[in-house]
């Protein structure tokens, strides 16, 4: 990937990013709308969640993504980015990013990183592969007691 395409890149991610916390921050599902968010990926992206999660799974395309958005959004009230660094801008990009969220079903707060390796082509997402340090620990804040 040469300079041009790194920066495509990043200006793409930073795009998505920020339109993803419009999303979240407009109230997720039935409140926003999927379609700004729409342009930054693939019509043949996927997106790997780890199985542990209550969104886990593989998500293809434009209507998996905005599936995913839906069950992400189901999942947290609050889904915020504090921090995001950059590791790598090439292909693949990797970002490192420290989400602070809190639980809609069980009101729980929980601080996290999760590793994301994520690729671009031709200025949209292509794959997203996020890795969570503890995927128990997100199960159980998100789940209520005695369930």
């Amino acid at each position: 990937m040469g300079t041009t395409a790194t920066s495509e890149a990043m200006t793409v991610l930073t795009g998505m990013y920020a339109a993803e916390a419009e999303y979240f921050a407009a109230g997720g599902a039935g409140a926003a709308s999927f379609e700004p968010l729409e342009p930054f990926f693939a019509p043949d992206v996927v997106l790997y969640q780890a199985d542990g999660l209550p969104y886990g799974g593989t998500w293809r395309g434009y209507e998996g993504i905005e599936r995913f958005f839906v069950a992400m959004s189901t999942t947290w009230e609050v889904f915020e980015m504090l921090q995001q660094d950059f590791l790598a801008v090439e292909a693949p990009i990797i970002v490192l990013t420290q989400v602070e969220a809190r639980a809609r079903a069980t009101g729980r707060e929980l601080r996290f990183p999760i590793l994301q390796t994520i690729s671009v082509r031709a200025g949209r997402i292509t794959e997203i592969r996020p890795f969570y340090w503890d995927t128990a620990a997100i199960a159980d804040a998100v789940t209520p007691q005695g369930t």
